[in-house]
């Protein structure tokens, strides 16, 4: 049988521009390309957050000039960048495997990720975006009931939460694509937040971290491997001291005490080593592979990153 895997892709596989996103994808696309000529069934998610934070800007400012619109909600904007970042990796995917003689369908799915409502994320907002605003425009977003930081000497920005994903709702559809043996681009962004209100579901305001949606829908696809794409080769612990050391291969027991020790950023590798332990422990055999999307072929083949497999 196929290897199952949810790639996790990170801003550097995807730029920040559309012509930035243009060439990365281009890139991406290959590494992408190589996993479906090893046999993988593969599917895809990735982060948003410069083209959400230019979309939401884009919105404000066309609802500002033009009194007949009005701004886009945030669940509006992270629909929209899954939309023009999907369109880019599907095409782009596409493009490389009919080169190298291989036809598979690639589709995204606008994909909508429910959060619960009393996640204490929604009381202590964490998530800067958007273009800095002066103190009038602050005082009108504060009484939209919004979120608003200063950063000195700047301006100020719009903040929103980071609540964790309770469930995917269109898990179904990234099933039944997969089991047909389809590349699925889902859960962009960390998916559109949503809170369940009967048989309604309305945008919340907010953001999830990406990291641990591609958990949660690699958990609920009965993935064999998470792979976390960033910045870096490895992993690394006791940053900017004297025992600094990369990691290699590691177990869950390691993982969760490097976590409980502090040696991760809460909004950079935190989350990554959150979702792989929570992942790896729901079922045998399964595993997380964190490393840089240039060099994710060797790292499939035990020559570096930074490997995490559960214990015994």
């Amino acid at each position: 049988m196929k290897k199952r895997v949810v790639v996790a892709l990170g801003h550097r596989a995807l730029g920040t521009t559309l012509p930035e996103q243009k060439v990365a994808v281009s890139k991406t696309a290959k590494v992408i390309a190589d996993l479906i000529e090893a046999d993988y069934q593969v599917a895809i998610t990735h982060s948003n957050a410069p083209q959400v934070g230019m979309i939401h800007t884009a919105m404000n400012e066309f609802g500002k000039a033009h009194q007949d619109y009005t701004p886009a909600p945030m669940s509006v904007c992270s629909a929209m960048s899954q939309g023009y970042i999907g369109y880019d990796l599907q095409n782009g995917i596409r493009e490389e495997l009919l080169e190298r003689g291989v036809y598979r369908t690639v589709s995204t799915i606008l994909t909508q990720v429910i959060v619960d409502p009393y996640d204490e994320a929604f009381y202590t907002p964490t998530k800067i975006l958007g273009r800095y605003m002066n103190v009038e425009e602050a005082n009108e977003e504060r009484k939209k009931g919004n979120y608003i930081v200063e950063e000195p000497g700047k301006g100020y920005r719009r903040i929103v939460s980071a609540p964790n994903p309770v469930s995917i709702v269109e898990i179904d559809a990234i099933r039944a694509l997969l089991d047909a043996d389809q590349i699925v681009v889902a859960c962009g962004g960390g998916g559109i937040p949503v809170l369940e209100q009967e048989h309604h579901l309305r945008g919340a305001s907010a953001v999830i971290e990406k990291d641990l949606t591609a958990g949660r829908m690699a958990e609920d696809i009965d993935a064999d491997q998470l792979i976390i794409l960033t910045s870096v080769e490895k992993v690394k612990i006791n940053m900017g001291r004297p025992d600094e050391d990369e990691l290699g291969e590691i177990n869950l027991t390691q993982a969760k005490q490097y976590m409980e020790e502090g040696h991760f950023g809460e909004y950079n590798m935190l989350p990554k080593f959150s979702a792989s332990v929570a992942f790896i422990e729901k079922r045998a055999g399964r595993s997380a592979l964190i490393t840089s999307f240039d060099k994710l072929k060797d790292a499939l083949k035990g020559r570096t990153g930074t490997h995490i497999r559960s214990n015994g």
